[in-house]
């Protein structure tokens, strides 16, 4: 399916979706501890439905009811030999520890990109753990078998945050007594926030020494009310790239967006004001309208997810901005140094890569042109957001990917007064 786009000037009034990357540690809450837990306001995101679908297949029952999803579990008891982590990166890594708490052999499966995308650390920290995984070539799928047994371990987190953050869910789960994790050179610090947010909500107080050493103290732990009740934050990973839109080309009102949130994307809201957008902010609602904007520099390595929208927003500013964080983009729906390159090619923006960084020179004019997503979501979205700004006619491909983290994309987009056909 195709998008075709004509330059348009954005106007909306925008509800955030949920965040999934919220939704997912939900849900692995939910399935760990014992009793009832109610979550608000999750999405229906591919990955969200992958994550509530492992929920189910490691034993808790679930009720949809209005925008609430009731989850009652006993904690992990497979009632299947697999799980199916689809495209879902966080998936992979959050799910693959918890289901290694159960001593039944069970297969971790993927689908399209995660296939291709390297399960860095399983082989080492798994042994530790005294954790026997077998048909394991550095990617899914493989086969896991436990039980889990929580005692002190080491992680290399160079590659990002998510696999800590699957240990830091099933050691918190098992563990009698003091625990130490070790973690060299962690990534995505915000992303750990989360999850200890997360955690901290079900009743488990994990404590830290600079994100250099994690303690999981049993005796610090709560036992919360039952039911526990989640509410599903707005996602400022999606919000970013209408925000971005409302800074180049018009207005945008989102709602549904926590100020005091963790996310790393949050820092979206930062970089447009170093840019000169005007933004006003209202309880839970963001305003963002559109300046003469400068460019601006900013490390994007804790949240790399912003590269792609980022580079468009440089487009749009005078001068030349530079993101940093290059390394990051390797192990994505995409090789993103090469999809956003494409991009940026496709428009005819012109950029130089150095020094682990993206040098974008804006304030040109954009290319109608043809642009290929490389299946990959946050291309598809960054380029929509682009082809407003085009002097003509933009075709965007594989449109479906939006199903990924943000199924309304589109609609939101039309309903903003964009100028945009679906083929």
């Amino acid at each position: 399916m195709q998008a075709i786009i004509n330059p348009s000037c954005f106007n909306g009034n925008i509800k955030a979706p949920a965040s999934k990357s919220y939704s997912q540690r939900a849900f692995a809450a939910a399935l760990l501890r014992v009793g009832k837990t109610e979550i608000l306001n999750a999405g229906s995101s591919n990955d969200e439905i992958a994550a509530l679908n492992i929920t189910i297949n490691l034993g808790a029952t679930i009720i949809h009811k209005h925008n609430k999803i009731l989850i009652e579990s006993q904690g992990v008891f497979p009632i299947t030999d697999s799980i199916n982590c689809a495209e879902s990166g966080l998936c992979s890594r959050l799910f693959t520890p918890i289901v290694a708490i159960s001593n039944q052999l069970i297969g971790v499966h993927a689908e399209g990109s995660l296939l291709k995308r390297k399960m860095a650390g399983f082989d080492t920290v798994f042994k530790q753990l005294d954790i026997e995984i077998k048909d394991f070539n550095g990617f899914l799928p493989l086969q896991i078998k436990g039980p889990l047994k929580a005692k002190n371990l080491s992680v290399d987190a160079q590659n990002g945050s998510q696999f800590l953050s699957g240990l830091l869910f099933a050691l918190s789960h098992v563990a009698i007594e003091p625990i130490t994790i070790y973690v060299k050179e962690l990534k995505s610090k915000p992303y750990i926030d989360l999850t200890l947010e997360v955690l901290q909500k079900i009743g488990i107080f994990i404590t830290h020494d600079n994100y250099k050493e994690f303690y999981i103290k049993p005796k610090n732990f709560k036992k919360p009310e039952n039911p526990v009740i989640l509410n599903v934050e707005g996602d400022w990973s999606s919000a970013a790239y209408m925000l971005v839109a409302g800074a180049l080309t018009g207005s945008v009102s989102i709602e549904n967006l926590n100020l005091n949130s963790v996310q790393a994307d949050k820092a979206i809201l930062k970089i447009l004001n170093d840019c000169g957008a005007l933004i006003k902010t209202k309880k839970e609602t963001i305003t963002v309208s559109k300046a003469s904007l400068r460019s601006f520099a900013f490390d994007a390595t804790d949240c790399p997810d912003l590269f792609p929208v980022l580079s468009i927003l440089a487009a749009g500013c005078s001068g030349m901005s530079s993101i940093k964080g290059l390394h990051r983009l390797l192990e994505k729906e995409s090789n993103r140094i090469i999809s956003i390159c494409a991009m940026l090619n496709s428009f005819d923006i012109p950029y130089l890569l150095k020094d682990d960084a993206i040098h974008i020179t804006g304030g040109g004019t954009i290319k109608n042109c043809t642009i290929d997503t490389f299946n990959d979501h946050r291309i598809t979205m960054a380029a929509s957001i682009g082809a407003i700004m085009a002097k003509g006619k933009v075709i965007i491909n594989n449109i479906e990917t939006v199903k990924k983290s943000y199924p309304n994309f589109f609609i939101d987009l039309i309903a903003s007064n964009i100028k945009c056909e679906l083929v």
